[in-house]
């Protein structure tokens, strides 16, 4: 198995490998430029806002995990590099995939083709399933194909870096969220019941004082 990273080390790992594909002559990434990178706004979700102190620590992570190292490329500044194509043995178009599931969660095979495109060419819809079958065959699996969701007609792909993929509330079955959302409503309301009931106690235990308090000075 794989360990299992926390939501600022996948969001480091796809940074890296991404800037890797697309801009290859900045890359190995400098602390500053990673920073950055994580919480660019664009080709990521959600958005995020992470200081260097976090970049630093989940960096520490990463190379205890065996996913993430220091670059031996020359300068005083240190660099970082990603250990994935190494150590899970993926080649380029493999690397894109992963990439885009790391820095924007679950997607179809259709968002992927055209948002992957940008670091590995992918040149109709047989190449990028021909990837994400590889990605789902590897033992263990880095990629698992999600359950359809109610409305929708393309089933979606997640990453299983971060471990099972946790499905939100508002994609399980309407009549269950249906149920969940009136028993949750239903709970607010006894709560909210309970709470003001307590208040008027209190408000009638505070005249009552002041009644007594008045009685002295009659």
């Amino acid at each position: 198995m794989y360990p299992v990273l926390n939501d600022i080390e996948v969001r480091i790992l796809g940074c890296l490998i991404e800037k890797e594909l697309t801009t290859p002559e900045y890359y190995p990434l400098t602390l500053n430029s990673l920073t950055t990178a994580c919480n660019q706004k664009s080709n990521r979700d959600p958005v995020m806002n992470i200081e260097e102190g976090e970049v630093v620590a989940a960096l520490d992570k990463l190379r205890f995990k065996g996913m993430a190292r220091l670059s031996g490329v020359g300068g005083r500044v240190p660099k970082y590099c990603h250990s994935l194509a190494e150590r899970l043995r993926l080649d380029e178009p493999e690397l894109a995939v992963l990439a885009e599931l790391l820095l924007r969660g679950p997607q179809t095979m259709g968002e992927l083709r055209n948002r992957a495109d940008r670091m590995s060419r992918f040149p109709d819809m047989g190449a990028i399933e021909a990837v994400l079958k590889e990605l789902m065959d590897i033992d263990p699996p880095l990629v698992k194909l999600l359950p359809r969701q109610p409305g929708r007609k393309e089933q979606r792909y997640a990453h299983l870096l971060s471990g099972e993929p946790v499905v939100p509330l508002e994609e399980v079955d309407g009549r269950t969220a249906g149920a969940v959302g009136r028993g949750g409503e239903s709970e607010r309301m006894a709560k909210l019941e309970e709470e003001v009931s307590l208040l008027r106690n209190e408000v009638a235990e505070l005249r009552r004082l002041v009644e007594e308090f008045k009685s002295q000075f009659e």
